[in-house]
């Protein structure tokens, strides 16, 4: 959590962070300077020093908050959930924080090789613990027969790239909530696109080039089932 010296002071904190991710969001990392986010939180610059002295520490604290409010969701959920219900609320957690917290979801994903080293690790080590438990409950469905064999942390990349990058195409305005969004990414990703009992299945051959002749391109399509 962010740093408390008093309460007034940690929601002036917190309204910052607030602003420069949105400044972040907007015009990216580097093209903001500490005059913007003072004048974004109505703040005069002297006074923004008081409260954060550098634009780095800024940067940490949009990492730290995000993540933190990550795993908080987690530790949220007391009561027990199937593998597969679990990785639902996994994915409706980051979709659902693009809404509420765009900005430091961009900052997140974009921005944590800006980060300084000491600040890197800190968030580092959280975000293995993000990932462990979502390796871990993969792996769970595995064991008790809700997921195939598949490999735990390969499949866990693949969720993240699934959902995590979703801020470039979601827009709150969309005819679906973030969390139906959510869940219509956790359902394809868990059952994928493919009709359970196709009627027909069509398949493409393509013919060797035989000599110089040009290479005879065939059809052929299955038996109907």
């Amino acid at each position: 959590m962010l740093p408390v010296v008093s309460s007034v002071a940690d929601e002036k904190r917190r309204l910052v962070v607030a602003r420069a991710a949105e400044l972040f969001d907007r015009s990216g990392y580097h093209r903001v300077n500490m005059t913007e986010i003072a004048r974004s939180a109505g703040l005069e610059k002297p006074t923004l020093y008081h409260y954060f002295k550098s634009k780095d520490e800024i940067l940490f604290w949009i990492h730290e908050t995000f993540i933190n409010l990550l795993l908080e969701r987690i530790s949220l959920r007391t009561e027990p959930l199937s593998a597969h219900d679990e990785l639902v609320e996994i994915m409706c957690d980051v979709l659902e924080l693009m809404q509420t917290h765009r900005g430091h979801v961009r900052t997140f994903f974009e921005h944590h090789r800006e980060l300084a080293q000491p600040a890197r690790e800190s968030v580092r080590r959280k975000r293995n613990r993000y990932q462990a438990h979502v390796e871990s409950t993969i792996a769970l469905g595995i064991e008790n027969g809700e997921f195939r064999d598949v490999d735990p942390h390969y499949t866990t990349l693949a969720l993240f790239g699934m959902c995590n990058w979703a801020y470039n195409w979601y827009k709150p305005s969309d005819k679906l909530s973030s969390r139906e969004v959510g869940e219509l990414l956790a359902d394809l990703f868990t059952n994928g696109v493919a009709a359970k009992s196709p009627a027909k299945t069509v398949k493409r051959s393509y013919a060797k080039p035989s000599g110089n002749s040009r290479a005879t391109r065939t059809r052929a399509k299955a038996a109907p089932r």
